[in-house]
């Protein structure tokens, strides 16, 4: 067995290129006590990666120089020392880009298993039924608490967590909005996805669009870009509207800014939070068991766009910047 790694060699200043990168090959590590040794099938492909080759304060550390690139993948378990774990399950954890991982169970990050017999593909538990799932359930229900007659808008709506927040909040009683880039994914919120309306925030008159789209103002915004449309987003909200802080992709690469207007936040008495996936840690049964249902049900639909190779990931990551990807983003390792 060879276990084929990609080590951040040098922090990125905009895209991001496989020069950025070392590329080693190994031996799997030996699997400890407590832990298993996992073959990686897929890698999720997240704006936060982008997050993790800088060295700025964040929520988790940084990925340090000379270690394998941080992500969170779907694996085989090859070997286990772990009660409840055996050889052939499916499981989620860090897996990074390599194909062999050591993974320990312990917060919403670490080693789960896949559940089996659902009838669900594995790898919708990297997505729908999973981190992004998760997410778009904890910032539409817990933090902005979604409801009947709300107005929602969620930006990047065609990203695997905006469409999944916006069904949830149409599942939920609200009229929903999209915002993305382009005709083509402004059509897919609304005819797949099935969003009230959608908006191209590459437009020139994007705000004469958003204003159009709603006239009654904005109760809930689920937010995944921040600058310039954040800010557009924010002058449309009610008072007492409710900001659910999902990701700020428009800034990841350092090409762009956010304003903060406290003084309208504070007039209209907005309620913002900033969330995380690392605080979901007990939220994920529930969210995966309702959005697993909504699934089976059909009453939520989800989208893959897969890349196949481990040497393709930071191409793969470009793609998710740019906007060409149709939902959940994946690299196929194995």
């Amino acid at each position: 067995m060879i276990n084929r790694q990609l080590k951040l060699a040098r922090r990125p200043e905009s895209r991001v290129s496989l020069d950025d990168f070392s590329y080693e090959e190994s031996q799997p590590p030996p699997v400890e006590d407590g832990a298993v040794l996992a073959r990686t099938l897929f890698l999720s492909v997240d704006p936060t990666n982008r997050v993790w080759m800088k060295d700025v304060p964040q929520y988790m550390p940084p990925v340090a120089l000379g270690e394998v690139m941080r992500a969170g993948g779907l694996a085989e378990v090859v070997d286990s020392r772990l009660d409840g774990f055996a050889p052939g399950d499916l499981v989620f954890g860090m897996t990074g880009w390599q194909d062999y991982a050591l993974l320990r169970p312990g917060g919403a990050l670490g080693l789960a298993k896949v559940p089996t017999g659902l009838d669900v593909a594995p790898e919708r538990f990297l997505g729908i039924c999973g981190p992004n799932g998760v997410t778009a359930y904890a910032g539409m229900v817990e933090v902005a608490g979604v409801g009947e007659g709300d107005t929602a808008v969620v930006t990047a709506a065609a990203g695997s967590v905006g469409s999944a927040a916006g069904q949830i909040a149409k599942l939920r009683g609200a009229r929903v909005v999209g915002v993305a880039g382009g005709s083509d994914k402004v059509r897919m919120l609304v005819e797949r996805y099935g969003f009230d309306a959608a908006v191209d925030y590459r437009a020139d008159d994007f705000a004469e669009q958003l204003r159009a789209t709603t006239r009654e103002g904005i109760d809930v915004l689920f937010e995944n870009v921040g600058g310039a449309v954040m800010e557009t987003a924010i002058a449309r909200m009610n008072a007492r509207g409710r900001i659910a802080l999902s990701g700020m992709i428009s800034i990841y690469e350092g090409r762009g800014s956010t304003r903060y207007d406290w003084a309208s936040i504070m007039a209209k008495r907005l309620k913002v939070q900033g969330f995380n996936l690392i605080d979901c840690e007990k939220l994920w049964p529930k969210a995966v068991g309702q959005l697993v249902e909504w699934l089976r049900a059909g009453r939520i639909v989800a989208d893959e766009t897969i890349v196949d190779g481990l040497d393709r990931a930071p191409e793969a990551l470009n793609l998710l910047f740019d906007g060409a990807n149709h939902g959940k983003m994946l690299v196929r390792v194995a």
